[in-house]
């Protein structure tokens, strides 16, 4: 079986970034327009401050009746997230998904340079499988 090295899932990403004091609604709309699920949210020199995902998004701004134009990203992300490197493989980076109950999971260099950022949809059938075989299910929704 194949198990990929995270930097070749990523080796052509233009992962989305935004600073710490963009609004949640600045997330929403590139969200929307590239179509994913998660903004890597940076300080300075491209350093990850945290992530913003959906769920962020639903949990943290729209249920709390939150402004999307007024509230910051700093105040809603998800600080500190677990995070992998880009040499480690498609099987350590679904194991920490999996029992960290996350569907994204940003990857940054030896340095702490942001590389990209994987989710669940980024992974073959092969390496799902694989998972599969080693859990007995998989349940991140």
């Amino acid at each position: 079986m194949s198990d990929r090295r995270m930097d070749e899932i990523v080796r052509r990403q233009n992962p989305a970034m935004l600073p710490m004091d963009a609004t949640v609604q600045d997330a929403c709309r590139v969200m929307r327009e590239r179509r994913i699920g998660a903004m890597l949210v940076t300080s300075d020199n491209r350093r990850l401050a945290g992530i913003f995902t959906g769920r962020d998004a639903v949990g943290r701004v729209v249920a709390d009746g939150r402004d999307t134009a007024g509230t910051k990203l700093a105040d809603v992300m998800t600080r500190s997230p677990d995070t992998i490197g880009p040499r480690d493989h498609a099987s350590d980076a679904l194991q920490m998904m999996f029992f960290g109950g996350y569907r994204h999971l940003p990857i940054m260099d030896e340095n702490g340079e942001l590389v990209g950022i994987v989710s669940r949809g980024d992974f073959t059938g092969r390496e799902l499988a694989h998972r599969d075989d080693e859990t007995g299910f998989w349940e991140i929704v």
